[in-house]
This record gives structure tokens, C-alpha cells and sequence, in this order.
């Protein structure tokens, strides 16, 4: 029987449990919605829930422009360019309201990217982690020029793939392989020089033997390590 399929997040709201991502998102929705009228009490709301400078100028700077437009709305029809003015301010509250919401969507509801829920969170992300780790391993075993190509345990380098925070000990530069477990600068340097005279190693127990690791580093190394080809 094949493995069910490592779960990989759709859209970013996804890190989110269902019923927080679908409120930010009705949230940031508010300002269209209403035709730019919830604007400023959206944003207001927002900046007295956590307390944020960006909230609070925001919301001020909504306020003011939501003030200006009601002012407005009674001279319309009356005064030239008072039309053009308020569909103006309406459209900055509608719509680019709306954009700047949904930019920041995730810094309100979301700000320490757990969702604030505790160890469940917690423990469903290191969950995905490991099995996103287990598929790039996977690949990258089946296919070594892909996973080269896919820059697979590559974070110093620009990629897409996501590989659950693999280190390649193979290619990876020293400062990359200090994110391995237990993995001081001095250790990296000595990986790094035992890899160019050995050509490369195959796993973790070749790697902490040949140099010289301590031997309760290997398991953590195991799970984070992959050796591309």
C-alpha cells in the first residue's frame, strides 16, 4: 500500500485552522463589501484588538477620509467636482482598503504564524514538516538530478520546492550546514573539508564517522540531512 501523500498547503490561509482563515478573510472582505463604509471601523477594530502603530495610523487615516466623504455626500449634485471627489474617497475606502486588508490579513490574525492555538498547532506543523522532508528524501534518492534542479536541502539558494528544511550535506556551503542539529561553525569547516577529499557521503552514520562527529548527534542529523548525488 503507497503512503498517503504529504499534506501541502493550497493558498496561505491553509496554516491557519479553517475557521480563523474563512473570519481574516471575511474580515479583509468588509471594506468592498460595504462599498468602503465598514472601512475605517474594520481597520479601527483591528488596532484596538493588537494594539499595532500600523493599525492605529491606518485606521486614523480611513477615519479621516471616511469623515471627509460623509461631509461631502450632501453637496453632491450641487458643486462641481464634488461627485468626482467622493467617488474618489470610495473607491480608496472600497477598494484599496480592501488590498490593504487582505495584506495584512495574516499580521492580524495570525501574527506569530501558530494561529494561537497551542500545541495541536504546534505539533500539526512539525507533522507536515517531517513528512515534506520524508518526500524530498524520496526524491531525491529516486532522482538526484531533479532534486539538484529543485535545489533540494538548498536554502541558500532561490527555490519553490518545499522540502520540510532538508540540508543537502553533500553541495551546502558551511554556513548552511550549521542548521543542522548540534552543527557548530568548527564543525561545518570539518565537514566541508572531509566532503571535498571523500567526494560526498550517503548518510548520517557515514558522515559522523568519517568526520568525527559525536555519536549523539547522528539520529538528529538523520532527520534533517539528505545526500544528494
Amino acid at each position: 500500500m503507497n503512503a498517503p501523500a504529504p499534506y501541502e498547503p493550497r493558498v496561505p490561509s491553509d496554516s491557519m485552522p479553517p475557521g480563523r482563515a474563512a473570519l481574516s478573510v471575511t474580515w479583509a472582505a468588509l471594506p468592498f463589501l460595504t462599498l468602503g463604509y465598514a472601512t475605517p471601523f474594520t481597520f479601527a477594530g483591528a488596532a484596538l484588538w493588537r494594539r499595532s502603530a500600523h493599525l492605529l495610523v491606518s485606521s486614523a487615516v480611513y477615519i479621516a477620509i471616511f469623515v471627509l466623504l460623509v461631509t461631502l455626500m450632501p453637496d453632491v449634485g450641487k458643486q462641481d467636482g464634488a461627485q468626482r471627489l467622493v467617488g474618489i474617497l470610495m473607491f480608496v475606502l472600497a477598494v484599496v482598503g480592501c488590498g490593504h486588508a487582505f495584506l495584512i490579513r495574516r499580521r492580524v490574525f495570525d501574527p506569530d504564524g501558530l494561529s494561537g492555538l497551542g500545541n495541536d498547532a504546534v505539533v500539526e506543523r512539525v507533522r507536515q514538516q517531517r513528512l515534506l522532508r520524508d518526500k524530498a528524501r524520496r526524491l531525491a534518492s529516486d532522482d538526484p538530478g531533479l532534486a539538484r534542479e529543485l535545489r533540494i536541502g538548498r536554502p541558500d539558494l532561490p527555490r519553490q520546492y518545499k522540502d520540510g528544511g532538508l540540508v543537502d550535506v553533500n553541495h551546502a556551503p558551511a554556513e548552511v550546514l550549521t542548521l543542522l542539529p548540534g552543527i557548530t561553525p568548527e564543525l561545518a569547516v570539518r565537514i566541508e573539508r572531509v566532503r571535498e577529499e571523500t567526494g560526498g557521503f550517503v548518510s548520517a552514520e557515514e558522515l559522523a564517522a568519517l568526520a568525527g562527529l559525536p555519536p549523539a548527534l547522528t539520529g538528529d542529523i538523520a532527520d534533517y540531512a539528505v545526500f544528494v548525488r
